[in-house]
């Protein structure tokens, strides 16, 4: 039975740069790169060395303390470089890649009769498996354990990213048997889409659907568990990005890793904001190049979109589980008596300080400028009009600061993940980094509670 999930409160939040609805092929990169840090609370344990040579789809390190769960390169080629930081920590791989990728290919034989333990045996040899993340804690799902549920969210609401139906474009076979691979693996499995979509997504088989409407975080997969089936201890839930479900599928169906992106280039300072179908791990520079990326002044990109990306530079490289490559102007300028009210009517202001409020289909091209400096956490119900969940926000960000962990369970620390919080983080007028607090607050919750 489905259920459909209206959302009130959250904001819209228009920005210029939008991609526009092409996709074109990303230039040919030579360099790939595998950043460790991305898969939170792993520690790598190197297979290979410097040197060595490989095929797409053959294991590059495991998770030190979860051996069975594998890391595999995104293509064929050479370990170039391990780069490394303080005590020896893993910081970045870099693969010098083949022209033309050679795959190793996994015998799966009809997939349909396959049980679920050989399908997940499969997900975690291929390399797949670190697409499949749980909640709670936000990590990658421990294969040990059973979830209730798996959910997908198919609705993008975050400001500039990529759109579902743009991204699964030629890939809606091989999304619908990731679907019923994953369906496999839980007792129930729900793709959430918009309202207003008449897409494909609305005969997919194996999948309880529902329909989400309202302004951002609709689309975090966080806000439609809580709506759908919130978790209670003990209890876990696995999540999948679309496309990593179209990913999924054609491994069952060839038998091959193929790491493919669909990137949304986005941002004012992109003269050519459009989809480039690319891998992941793949060098950046020529990508925002071919962008038309304006240069002229300081900019800032974002591996992701522009509330919950990690910052990047030209020469970086596409993050695993990113779909938008977000541009913005860096705000490294003063706004001469920034505190008085309609002072520049040019920024986004949610208060009435600002004659924006007047003009909400208006767009805007925002730079990374805080306008302001940490302060004190006061009680406006600021936090409360953007945070469409059962849970106190402020109450929650404080006890994590605290380390109560008692309090922190009583208050919903399960439910939530860092992305939730983007939005305070962007509306708070207390500039404390909520999902860093968050972040240490799960971390916590791991290391006391496991």
């Amino acid at each position: 039975m489905s259920k459909d999930i209206k959302i009130r409160k959250g904001l819209i939040l228009n920005l210029k740069g939008n991609a526009d609805n092409v996709i074109k092929r990303s230039p040919h990169s030579t360099i790939f790169a595998i950043n460790p840090n991305e898969f939170h609370g792993h520690v790598p344990k190197m297979l290979v060395k410097e040197g060595d040579s490989f095929k797409a789809g053959d294991p590059i390190f495991l998770s030190k303390y979860q051996s069975q769960i594998q890391f595999v390169s995104p293509v064929s080629g050479t370990l170039k470089t391990i780069e490394r930081g303080a005590k020896r920590r893993i910081l970045r791989l870099l693969i010098d890649a083949e022209d033309d990728i050679k795959y190793l290919k996994t015998k799966i034989g009809d997939w349909s009769q396959r049980s679920s333990v050989d399908i997940k045996e499969l997900l975690l040899s291929s390399g797949c498996w670190p697409f499949i993340k749980q909640r709670p804690y936000d990590i990658i799902a421990n294969p040990s354990q059973q979830p209730k549920a798996i959910f997908i969210s198919a609705y993008s609401t975050a400001p500039l990213a990529a759109d579902v139906n743009t991204i699964l474009d030629g890939q809606q076979e091989s999304f619908q048997i990731g679907l019923t691979v994953l369906s496999k693996l839980a007792p129930q499995l729900h793709l959430c889409i918009s309202s207003s979509d008449d897409s494909f997504l609305n005969q997919v088989e194996n999948a309880t659907l529902h329909r989400v409407s309202g302004p951002h975080p609709a689309g975090n997969v966080g806000v439609q568990i809580h709506h759908i089936s919130p978790i209670n201890e003990g209890e876990t839930v696995w999540v999948v990005n679309p496309e990593d479900v179209a990913i999924i599928g054609r491994f069952f169906e060839t038998g091959k890793f193929e790491a493919s992106r669909t990137l949304a280039v986005v941002g004012s300072p992109v003269k050519n904001p459009c989809y480039y179908k690319t891998t992941i791990g793949s060098s950046l520079h020529d990508i925002l190049k071919d962008a038309g990326l304006d240069d002229s002044s300081p900019v800032r990109i974002v591996n992701g979109d522009v509330l919950t990306g990690i910052s990047s530079s030209i020469s970086g490289h596409l993050g695993f589980y990113n779909n938008t490559l977000s541009v913005l102007n860096e705000g490294n300028h003063y706004r001469m008596f920034g505190w008085l009210p309609f002072v520049d009517n040019s920024i986004h202001s949610m208060s009435r300080t600002s004659l924006s409020w007047l003009f909400p289909k208006r767009k805007y091209a925002l730079s990374t400028n805080m306008n302001g400096e940490e302060r004190a956490m006061v009680v406006t119900g600021e936090m409360e009009r953007v945070f469409p969940m059962d849970i106190f926000p402020m109450q929650l960000i404080k006890e994590c600061m605290a380390q109560n962990i008692e309090k922190m369970i009583d208050l919903g620390i399960y439910e939530v993940a860092p992305e939730d919080f983007a939005l305070i983080d962007y509306t708070s007028t207390s500039k404390l980094e909520a999902q860093s607090i968050i972040r240490e607050g799960l971390d916590l919750m791991i290391k006391e509670v496991g």
